[in-house]
């Protein structure tokens, strides 16, 4: 195989002529004729046994051509590719057959290539990384969420239903004096302004008493989704059975025992700061990182291809489907229930996914011009690091994800902290 020539077009499209020689191209035409003499009928042979000179005769010279060119063309290109230099980007490759005969095979393929990148300045980049004091406030929230979660529901029977509570009642909906499909349930539980039910229909339950017998008027609205209720009004027939009121547990020596892994809240609360404190930090940290990012991406030149834009999106909704099949769910039902399609859904991704190729664009023509490579010790690291993240075996790892790629990855990190180390950080 040999590069014959590569050239330009335009749209991040490139046109390589190939050429398979006479000798690897005889070679994949005799492999073509082995695999199918068995299918084809020669007078005066049996299936199978015709020699390929009179086959080509009967059924002319080119026969086993089509096969032949499909079994070499795949190394043929990925050598050429490799030998241009560009790199390849995934997506639609034009194929041209210039000439094919017992010379070898001639054939062009226009690729589409990630781009020329001129890089702006990325050393002395400015950008703010405050770090947000951990206050008491701050502190309490948690306390609180902690006390949600351990809270219990009791039973109140000394007052009328409030705001806040949870009420377990029986109701029963009509129209014009017609119950309607839908509209009747027994003990049925609802927190009081959570907004569950239609508007005006909790607030009508607020001040009732256990036992008491009531109805609730309200008016559906006029986008309701069941078109036969919509716009009407309908009194809805209700029995208090039982009001609920969310206990929180007293914060104390004894709540931070049975909570966590301290023996006071003194020692709760200053582990929650120290928490807090972590994660202002992280955040401060990512904040930076993106500053610098987007002034990277801003300050970068180069023609992207759209191909790069829609593999990246394609990315995203691979990856959102993958989440929604941990849910019992799939991308259909998930359109059904918002009214979407998927080129809705796709251009919902591709603000994200344009800057994110212009930013690993970026990276890798940093990692370019400081001329950074990756050692045999960094990949191990790295692999050894993904292993004890993932709980697998290093050499399953190894398996899952190929050493140039992650060394890539590895390059473009170094290249971000490259450009960490050289930033200029402001005031906020």
């Amino acid at each position: 195989m040999s590069l014959k020539a590569a050239t330009k077009l335009e749209n991040g499209r490139v046109e390589l002529e190939i050429e398979v020689g006479a000798e690897a191209f005889e070679a994949a035409v005799a492999k073509a004729y082995k695999k199918n003499i068995g299918k084809l009928n020669v007078p005066g042979f049996r299936k199978g046994k015709a020699p390929r000179h009179l086959v080509e005769k009967l059924y002319g010279e080119g026969v086993f051509y089509d096969e032949a060119m499909n079994d070499v063309y795949p190394e043929a290109l990925d050598e050429a590719i490799k030998e241009s230099g560009y790199e390849y980007v995934e997506d639609k490759i034009d194929l041209d057959v210039v000439s094919v005969g017992k010379e070898g095979l001639v054939f062009k393929a226009v690729i589409t290539v990630k781009p020329e990148v001129t890089l702006g300045e990325y050393k002395g980049l400015k950008a703010p990384k405050a770090v947000k004091e951990v206050t008491d406030e701050d502190i309490a929230a948690e306390l609180t969420k902690l006390q949600e979660r351990n809270s219990r529901m009791v039973t109140v029977e000394d007052r009328a239903a409030a705001d806040g509570d949870t009420v377990v009642f029986d109701f029963e909906g009509f129209v014009d004096e017609v119950a309607f499909d839908g509209g009747k349930a027994e003990k049925y539980s609802l927190v009081l302004g959570s907004g569950q039910f239609i508007p005006g229909f909790e607030e009508q339950i607020v001040g009732k008493s256990i036992d008491e017998e009531f109805d609730v008027v309200v008016t559906f609205p006029e986008d309701y989704q069941a078109e036969e209720l919509a716009g009407k009004e309908a009194v809805f027939k209700c029995k208090l059975h039982e009001i609920k009121v969310k206990e929180l547990p007293v914060l104390d020596d004894d709540f931070a025992k049975d909570c966590s892994e301290f023996d006071t809240l003194e020692e709760l609360k200053a582990d929650i700061k120290d928490r807090l404190t972590k994660a202002n930090e992280k955040a401060a940290e990512d904040a930076f990182e993106t500053a610098l990012l987007d002034q990277l991406a801003d300050g970068m030149q180069a023609e992207i291809p759209e191909a790069m834009i829609k593999n990246r999106v394609q990315d995203h909704v691979r990856d959102f489907a993958y989440r929604l099949q941990s849910q019992g769910l799939d991308l259909e039902t998930y359109f059904k229930y918002t009214g979407m399609d998927m080129e809705t859904f796709e251009e919902g991704f591709r603000e994200q996914a344009e800057r994110q190729v212009r930013v690993r664009l970026a990276l890798e023509a940093v990692v370019k011009a400081e001329g950074i490579e990756v050692t045999e010790e960094d990949l191990e690291a790295e692999y050894t690091k993904m292993s004890e993240l993932y709980k697998m075996d290093v050499e399953q790892i190894k398996n899952f994800v190929p050493a140039a790629d992650l060394s890539r990855d590895i390059a473009v990190d170094k290249a971000l902290q490259v450009i960490k180390d050289a930033a200029v950080i402001t005031e906020e």
